[in-house]
């Protein structure tokens, strides 16, 4: 999702750092397969490799005898880019709906409810089920890369189409290269306003990871190379950011991975609130499990939807009524990039 930050965020993970000796090994720990003796602890794993802007990993996990939470972890909300933490809700929805599919490949049916600003997961014993998108959990990435333009199936689009469906959130597909080109002109308005607030670059620069370990000691944070990036010394990346991180540049990469891409999904709640941001998250999510599973790739391209104003021109042109889009979304056939990090499980849980 595309912006975010705050304070704390370069505070170093040094019992993940003594284990893991590189990159690659954190990679390995990070995306590991399924571990089914792993308990709740392993259902918390998995939930965090769901998607979330960033990757702040605004949650904190509290585990109870049968049931397990997800709250948001104030600590890591980006008041800049998501002052009404949207995206921040957003990021719990997709972790609750990676907690459904591994609590059931686990043993244990959830039974999801969100109340105050928490998700709580239920659990009961149930026969063990491996849903069919478990498996691409630990492969699903948010590929910010140019992708190879071929279209995407009718029959796979209507795949595309149900998953992404949910409770009170509905999903338009756009396939037409003239509503395609008019959304990225609404991408790059966004990004220009954005780019040219001082409060919003800080902020992105505060979650920037610019070497592999910068990455490791945080676990968290954009990494470099996973938007196709070089790795470099922070002490020479940050005074080259300004002129190689540039609007005009950047506008150009969005233009080019858009039209590279075989279509935008736009996720649309029926109210905007918290808890319907929940259920947008749980289906932006179980879509990009499935495209995943169907070799697709996809990236956020979020930014009408994070400036006011262009989210309510958006929600005009789409004619949505009283309805605002929450995400926008890319995807397409494209290559795999270098895999971001995750925290240790034992520091997302109170």
């Amino acid at each position: 999702m595309a912006g975010l930050a705050c304070a704390a965020v370069m505070r170093p993970q040094q019992s993940f750092a003594a284990t893991a000796a590189t990159y690659e090994d954190a990679v390995r720990a990070t995306w590991a397969p399924l571990r089914t003796e792993g308990g709740f602890e392993e259902i918390v794993r998995y939930a965090t490799l769901a998607a979330n802007s960033h990757n702040t990993q605004p949650w904190r996990f509290t585990l109870g005898p049968r049931s397990m939470a997800i709250a948001p972890d104030l600590l890591r909300r980006c008041p800049a880019v998501d002052p009404n933490d949207h995206h921040l809700f957003v990021s719990l929805g997709c972790a609750a709906e990676n907690l459904t599919h591994a609590a059931l490949a686990l043993g244990l049916r959830p039974t999801l409810r969100f109340e105050g600003s928490a998700i709580t997961a239920d659990l009961e014993n149930a026969s063990v089920q491996q849903s069919p998108l478990l498996a691409a959990i630990p492969r699903r990435q948010s590929t910010r890369a140019v992708y190879d333009g071929r279209p995407v199936a009718n029959d796979l689009l209507r795949e595309l189409e149900r998953a992404g469906t949910g409770e009170g959130v509905a999903i338009l597909l756009i396939t037409d290269r003239k509503q395609m080109a008019a959304i990225t002109d609404y991408v790059v308005e966004g990004n220009t306003t954005q780019m040219r607030d001082q409060r919003f670059m800080e902020e992105l620069k505060a979650w920037m990871r610019f070497n592999e370990g910068e990455a490791v000691a945080t676990m968290d944070g954009l990494f470099s190379r996973t938007s196709g990036n070089p790795a470099l010394p922070r002490w020479l990346a940050r005074p080259l950011l300004p002129f190689v991180f540039t609007e005009r540049g950047e506008n150009d990469k969005y233009r080019a991975s858009i039209g590279s891409s075989a279509g935008l999904a736009v996720f649309v709640a029926e109210h905007d609130d918290a808890a319907h941001w929940v259920e947008v998250g749980r289906a932006c999510q179980r879509f990009a499990l499935l495209a995943t599973s169907l070799g697709l790739k996809y990236a956020f391209v979020n930014q009408p939807v994070e400036v006011p104003r262009l989210r309510a021109q958006l929600a005009t042109y789409l004619d949505l009524g009283a309805r605002l889009p929450d995400l926008v979304v890319r995807f397409g056939t494209g290559p795999e990039l270098p895999k971001s990090l995750r925290r240790p499980v034992a520091q997302v849980i109170a």
